[in-house]
């Protein structure tokens, strides 16, 4: 099994101050305005939606405030339209970049993502233009133990339907086809395994390393901090290699 790990990415994503994991609970409840939308209020014919739930409880998201984003979304609490968007640039030192947004601005979206990009030194480009450089995959994180058997633990996840499996030195990250992420997702919690992280994420197909170019990096860090800041972006995708001390993606 071959790939490499992005949970140096998602670990330092849940280590956030108090401040951060309010803007998290907001991008998530934009998350379930999308699933209900698009499938429903009840998370038992929603896969979807059944998804976003169990990745609002993986990031300590109160029940009362998973149970509210539901009901809004479904029209009791208010009636705001959310989008999904996907912008696409590049970042100083050729890098390509993937910016997720759900607004409900589009103009006003558009405007900051673009401002973002130019005062970075990046430049935002046309639909297209750098997607086709990523594969969108499910990746779930498991926490590992002394008592998982690394063979054993492939073979399950395997049999369980994931598409390839990337074992750590502290978690095994089991990779997915989008449309089996959430069955693959639900049997491995039927397991019993301690699910870190599972999301849909756009998995470079090649790297580039700019490590060795400071101003580049600097530049980098700079522009995923201001978009990560903004409350319409959900995610942000790179195919850069970054120093391992500095990786905060």
């Amino acid at each position: 099994m071959s790939g490499h790990s992005k949970w140096a990415n998602i670990k330092n994503k849940k280590e956030k101050t108090d401040a951060q994991r309010g803007k998290i609970f907001t991008k998530i409840g934009r998350e379930i305005a999308i699933a209900v939308r698009e499938g429903g209020s009840d998370p038992i014919n929603n896969s979807k939606l059944r998804d976003v739930v169990a990745k609002a409880k993986a990031n300590n998201m109160p029940n009362d405030n998973i149970t509210r984003s539901i009901k809004k979304a479904a029209g009791e609490l208010g009636n705001v339209i959310y989008e999904e968007i996907i912008y696409e640039g590049y970042a100083p030192g050729g890098i390509a970049v993937i910016v997720e947004v759900v607004t409900d601005n589009r103009n006003r979206a558009a405007a900051d993502v673009r401002h973002i990009f130019d005062k970075s030194g990046g430049s935002l480009g046309a639909s297209g233009c750098v997607a086709y450089m990523f594969d969108r995959m499910g990746v779930i994180v498991l926490e590992r133990s002394a008592k998982h058997d690394e063979d054993e633990v492939m073979e399950q996840m395997l049999e369980a339907g994931a598409s390839d499996f990337i074992p750590d030195e502290d978690v095994f990250e089991v990779r997915t086809e989008v449309g089996d992420f959430s069955a693959v997702r639900e049997a491995i919690e039927g397991m019993g395994y301690n699910i870190l992280s599972a999301d849909i994420m756009r998995i470079p197909q090649n790297t580039v390393d700019i490590s060795a170019d400071e101003e580049a990096v600097s530049k980098l860090f700079k522009l995923l901090e201001r978009l990560e800041d903004n409350d319409d972006v959900q995610e942000v995708f790179h195919n850069a290699v970054l120093p391992e001390a500095d990786d905060e993606d």
